[in-house]
């Protein structure tokens, strides 16, 4: 037997092993246990990974081993021994399973989700942030270092914890959260950024249609479309705080601070200001401020306070400005969901309900920024848009005489903002009646 029909007949496998290394050398790394990993407890995901790719490296180079001898003696002539040939065997198929294990895991990292790609709060960013922990890391932090601490909703593939030469120190009383109050009326807004200290805007003062049936050759009727010039003022929202400076080593406790005191207590002040901002002084002008007040249209008659969320919509939609969305007092709108029939059934409510709040098809924003028995109506998208002139950022310094002496950290946390009010007649602001 020649000994090309040998290879062929004896070393098929094997050939085709030989032909197939080019593509199994580039098989993904895996960072993640094997399917048997259960016997792998107290590992990490990248000695399991080494391990692996070990594994298939000696599996790997045993087949190639094996080929080249096998190709060369019957390049020679000389038989495959039945031997050999049977190890020949046992290494391909060695090699064949790991090969399915490779496949196998890589199927599931695509499926899979690393549980540390979850949204970062501005705390974790700020201590995360390589300026920080390049301050942090000093013996005596001297100076001032500042982030950008902007709110994102798009996943990051930082581990959280991940702080460098920071201590994960096990102190946990400033880790618990306070409690909070959501805060929605910004989602409700158009999102604008400015480089500016102000916004001119033209805002929407009367709109008269005119439109009519013409004869031919008549003269076509005039509508009119009035605009006033308006100027919103960049305002700055900020407060600071002073604490030891051990709080540089310690970033869980850190990201406490910022989450839970210095982030949270600019967003309250500006839902706050959204909402109810006088215009004067330092103060945004709030849509409650700038809304049309409430008046029933259509010599309607409203008796419940969902009646009068009713005509409230009713009268900004008879203004051309359909509403797409009700902000409320909590306290009113769990009035509304307890409100019960003759039968003791509950009119709106449901105790079991899963669903957002809606009311006349239009979502429901309980917060408390606005005051009880009171509410607010319109078509918020078209009515006004933030403008960010500075997003909220975290400013920690040491440069103080008084925090040298105490051995004392301030730190600061500002945003710079403007509400442009296109449209007041999309607002519709008035009583509820549920109170005297």
């Amino acid at each position: 037997m020649s000994g090309q029909k040998l290879a062929a007949l004896s070393c098929g496998s094997i050939a085709f092993a030989v032909a197939s290394m080019a593509v199994l050398r580039f098989a993904p790394q895996i960072v993640f246990a094997p399917p048997d990993s259960g016997t792998h407890s107290g590992k990490t995901a990248a000695e399991l990974a080494a391990e692996v790719r070990r594994d298939f490296d000696t599996k790997h180079d045993a087949v190639k081993e094996i080929a080249e001898k096998a190709l060369a003696e019957a390049g020679k002539g000389t038989p495959l021994a039945t031997t050999a040939k049977e190890l020949a065997d046992q290494a391909i198929a060695g090699m064949n399973e790991a090969k399915a294990r490779l496949d196998e895991m890589e199927q599931k990292m695509a499926r899979r989700t690393d549980p540390t790609d979850t949204p970062r709060t501005a705390g974790e960013r700020f201590v995360n942030d390589e300026s920080f922990k390049s301050f942090a890391g000093q013996t005596r932090p001297r100076g001032r270092v500042l982030v950008d601490v902007k709110d994102i909703t798009s996943l990051t593939t930082d581990a959280a914890g991940s702080a460098g030469a920071l201590v994960n120190s096990d102190r946990r009383g400033l880790q618990v959260e306070q409690p909070q109050r959501r805060l929605t009326v910004r989602s409700l807004l158009l999102p604008g950024q400015t480089t500016s200290n102000q916004i001119e805007y033209e805002q929407e003062k009367l709109f008269t249609n005119a439109a009519a049936p013409v004869a031919e050759g008549a003269p076509k009727p005039q509508s009119e479309l009035q605009f006033e010039d308006k100027v919103a003022s960049v305002r700055t929202i900020a407060h600071w705080m002073r604490t030891s400076v051990q709080i540089l080593a310690d970033a869980p406790a850190l990201r406490s601070i910022i989450d839970q005191r210095l982030r949270y207590g600019l967003s309250l002040v500006e839902e706050n200001q959204l909402l109810n901002g006088s215009g004067t002084g330092q103060n945004l002008l709030g849509l409650i401020t700038a809304a049309t007040a409430y008046a029933a249209p259509g010599s309607l008659t409203a008796t419940t306070q969902v009646d009068v969320l009713r005509l409230m919509i009713l009268q900004a939609a008879l203004a051309e400005f359909p509403p797409n969305g009700i902000v409320i007092n909590p306290i009113d709108w769990a009035a509304i969901e307890m409100a019960k029939d003759a039968g003791g059934n509950y009119i709106i409510g449901n105790p079991q309900g899963t669903i957002s709040p809606t009311l006349w098809s239009l979502p429901v924003v309980a917060t408390q920024a606005i005051g009880v028995d009171k509410a607010l109506v319109g078509a918020f998208n078209l009515a006004a848009q933030i403008f960010d002139r500075q997003d909220a950022t975290i400013d920690v310094s040491t440069e103080d005489q008084d925090n040298f002496i105490r051995n004392k950290v301030t730190i600061r946390a500002e945003e710079r903002l403007a509400l442009a009010i296109y449209r007041p007649q999309s607002l519709i602001y008035g009583d509820l009646g549920r109170v005297a």
